[in-house]
């Protein structure tokens, strides 16, 4: 297994040593200076972030995902993201304390993004999409997720030719997800370019697939529809969306429960 980055300091102890108002305008997020005092540049913590592993072995998405694949996918462009970013921030330390969540957020920048972004978004992106993704996935969703998704799509073949349609449309790099939209309380069909990830419009995401095509070329050529194919019928975890589900359903209100027939 490749080495990783190993933070010895607890997310919730790093230390931000300089206020972001002059660099970033975030008003929603709260900034941290002085939360546990200043310390001399000298003395300054340097927080890492680490490569996580799949939570699977390399082979066990085969034959739907090579281990060859995966082996590349995620041992070289996922770990160039990780040592890009680290690399970055180890020229400025106005970014150290964060967790890789407020990390996108901040550097986004309200649409405005700083140079840290796009490893940092891709880092959470890929993170997010090996988790999507389990052996013996597809097959149909379950509990209250496969209800939502009829709720908001009509049927569950219609959601999945809306994500189909929509990864097949999405233009160049990017990604295709399912989303939790806070505002409309509904599941929602999102595409992204490059690196953008959902968080920074507030959405909770569900699921995600990558569209660059070092996630299928090797397996599926130019073939994106066999691979989107491939996604919802063999990989998907529904399992991880139904978690995903539930902990958003802690911040949205989607309706009354609804009560079991007699």
């Amino acid at each position: 297994m490749a080495s990783c980055y190993f933070n010895p300091i607890p997310t919730s102890s790093r230390l931000i040593s300089a206020d972001l108002s002059t660099k970033f305008n975030i008003p929603k997020l709260l900034h941290r200076k002085k939360r546990f005092g200043v310390l001399p540049r000298s003395s300054k913590v340097t927080a890492f972030y680490g490569l996580k592993t799949p939570p699977y072995e390399h082979d066990a998405l085969e034959p739907y995902m090579s281990k060859k694949t995966i082996d590349i996918h995620w041992g070289e462009h996922h770990r160039n993201f990780i040592e890009g970013l680290n690399k970055q921030l180890e020229k400025d330390d106005i970014l150290y304390g964060y967790t890789l969540d407020e990390l996108v957020k901040v550097t986004y920048n309200n649409g405005n993004p700083s140079i840290e972004f796009n490893n940092a978004a891709e880092v959470w992106n890929h993170d997010f999409f090996w988790e999507s993704m389990k052996p013996g996935g597809g097959d149909m969703p379950i509990l209250g997720l496969l209800e939502q998704i009829e709720k908001d799509f009509g049927s569950f073949t219609n959601f999945k030719e809306k994500f189909t349609e929509a990864a097949l449309t999405l233009f160049g790099s990017g990604w295709v997800w399912l989303v939790l939209k806070r505002e409309e309380k509904q599941l929602a069909i999102v595409k992204t370019s490059n690196a953008i990830c959902p968080i920074v419009w507030d959405h909770i995401p569900i699921i995600n697939l990558d569209l660059w095509e070092h996630a299928y070329y090797l397996d599926y050529k130019n073939d994106r529809e066999q691979y989107v194919n491939v996604f919802l019928n063999h990989l998907v975890s529904w399992n991880a969306a139904t978690d995903r589900l539930t902990w958003g359903e802690a911040f949205v209100n989607l309706g009354e429960p609804k009560i079991p027939a007699a």
